[in-house]
Formats: structure tokens, C-alpha cells, sequence
């Protein structure tokens, strides 16, 4: 069955920088574009980033451009996101996502808190 990991999360200082990973299992992880999301306390999911079956292409969220990077791994299974110049209002559990045969699978998420 379809599995996402996220790891890499933690607690970090305003500027700062994280490498979120999401490891992939149970589908044909270069056939699919996989996107990023996150959810603050109290608030709804919000898009981050997705990327390309062959990371050739990216697309981000306004908030976050020019500060996050997707990247992904086809021969290991796993996609990335590189925050840098991290702000407190970027904490959230941060969720890789893959829609796969018309389902959006998800992980448990990893948790991002900025804060001094």
C-alpha cells in the first residue's frame, strides 16, 4: 500500500534552515508528481510546493518562493523540501502528499516550529 514518511522536522531559529524528507513506498514513485503541504495550529492546509515526475518542473506557493526548494529522488524514492530563511509563521506540520489512483495519500507529517 502507499506509504509517505516525512522526517526532518524540528525546532529552529528564525533564519534558519531545515532539509524535509518524505520517503515513498507501495507505488511507482517516478510516475507521480508529489507535492508539500503544511497546517499551522488553527488553521487549514495550506499548498507549499509540488514538483514534476522528473523534477524538471516546480511550482510554489507565494508565501514561500524564493525560501523553500522542492527536489526529488526518483532511484531512492523520495522527495525533499530545502526551507531556508525559515519566519515564525512558517511553523506547521509540514505533509508530503502523492494523488494515486484518484486517492490523496498523505504521511503523519513533521512538525517545523521557528521560534527564538
Amino acid at each position: 500500500q502507499v506509504q509517505l514518511e516525512e522526517s526532518g522536522g524540528g525546532l529552529v531559529q528564525p533564519g534558519g534552515s531545515l532539509r524535509l524528507s518524505c520517503a515513498a513506498s507501495g507505488f511507482i514513485f517516478r510516475n507521480y508528481a508529489m507535492t508539500w503541504y503544511r497546517q499551522a495550529p488553527g488553521k487549514e492546509r495550506e499548498f507549499v510546493a509540488s514538483i514534476s515526475t522528473t523534477g524538471d518542473s516546480a511550482n510554489y506557493a507565494h508565501s514561500v518562493k524564493g525560501r523553500f526548494t522542492i527536489s526529488r529522488d526518483n532511484p531512492w524514492n523520495t522527495v525533499y523540501l530545502q526551507i531556508d530563511s525559515l519566519k515564525p509563521e512558517d511553523t506547521a506540520v509540514y505533509y508530503c502528499h502523492v494523488f494515486y489512483q484518484g486517492v490523496d495519500f498523505r504521511g503523519k507529517g513533521t512538525l517545523v516550529t521557528v521560534s527564538s
